[in-house]
């Protein structure tokens, strides 16, 4: 059995939800934000069995697409930024964490 941690753009959240649970798979969301941009995201937690790991991937891939937005570099907005000049930077997608599950109960 793995344990599944997908943190997801909050764009796409809806999709992938909808999604795994339209193919059975029961999801655990955590309201999450990201450490750069400071924006919202979505952290699923999915337990699978070892053979449905490439099928949550596939899933998560057709409904988590990556695109370039323009941000702002000002740092009274965002105090990552140091300069106050516009980027281009790329949000989406997802990043999939697998862990080996030594037991698990639904109790």
């Amino acid at each position: 059995m793995k344990l599944l941690l997908a943190i997801v753009n909050n764009d796409d959240a809806g999709y992938v939800n909808s999604a795994l649970g339209k193919d059975g798979f029961i999801v655990t969301k955590i309201a999450s934000t990201g450490g750069f941009l400071l924006k919202g995201n979505t952290t699923f937690m999915i337990g699978v069995d070892d053979k449905d790991v490439d099928k949550v991937f596939d899933i998560i891939s057709k409904y988590s697409k990556k695109r370039t937005v323009p941000i702002s570099t000002d740092p009274t907005n965002n105090p990552a930024m140091f300069s106050n000049v516009s980027a281009n930077v790329t949000v989406g997608g997802a990043t999939v964490f697998v862990l080996n599950v030594e037991r698990f109960e639904h109790i």
